[in-house]
């Protein structure tokens, strides 16, 4: 989640939706925000303290909980804005971060089709990167009610030009341009090449929420 007191708005920032990629677009207007200063202290804090100390939002916190934890006023006059991704890319997406920057977390495997009947076996133990995916990314948008409370979500699908009409809405500086990060090298470009019908099958159940709300289809 990144807030800017200048630029008044909200990033949720939910995984595996280019959300890395908007962050480092947006990071340079730190420097300009009067309250950065602060809000960098205060995160050095929460560091040193093993995070023990809430002086900061998670990095993948919803919604709600800046809702809860801002004043009222504050919270209603930020624009509130989150990127969404096919469910059954952003799985693949997944298998490919986890198999390159977690591989501990792989148990051994390194086909898609038996990591996916791994990670939704309901038996194996947590793991944080790999139950990070799991969550339904409608939950990253409402509030206790299941209403909406972001002002805006984009599609990764066209992030490109979600992300500008979120750059004029807020009137940002014009060189704020959106890179790629953490692009994997080795994937298939259709992500759709990944699925066996069981493996679909286990994502359209588990996102059924998701693919209804966020209007997406295998």
């Amino acid at each position: 989640m990144l807030l800017s007191h200048r630029y008044q708005f909200l990033f949720v920032h939910i995984a595996k939706t280019g959300g890395t990629s908007v962050r480092e677009a947006l990071n340079p207007l730190r420097w300009h925000d009067p309250i950065y200063y602060l809000v960098f202290g205060a995160h050095r804090l929460s560091h040193m303290t093993g995070h023990k100390l809430g002086l900061k939002f998670p990095r993948h916190a919803h919604v709600i909980a800046a809702k809860e934890m801002l004043p009222e006023p504050y919270f209603e006059q930020l624009f509130k804005f989150a990127f969404v991704r096919n469910p059954w890319d952003l799985q693949v997406s997944s298998f490919h971060h986890i198999k390159r920057e977690r591989p501990d977390a792989m148990n051994g495997i390194t086909e898609f089709d038996e990591f996916m009947r791994y990670k939704f076996d309901p038996d194996r133990p947590y793991q944080y990167h790999i139950d990070t995916s799991l969550s339904l990314q409608s939950d990253y948008l409402v509030d206790l009610h299941g209403k909406t409370i972001v002002d805006f979500i984009g599609k990764y699908e066209q992030l490109s030009e979600d992300f500008d009409f979120v750059c004029e809405k807020l009137q940002l500086p014009k060189s704020i341009s959106l890179g790629h990060a953490r692009k994997a090298a080795d994937r298939k470009s259709d992500y759709r090449s990944y699925y066996t019908d069981q493996t679909r099958e286990l994502v359209a159940n588990h996102f059924a929420a998701d693919i209804e709300r966020l209007g997406y289809s295998f």
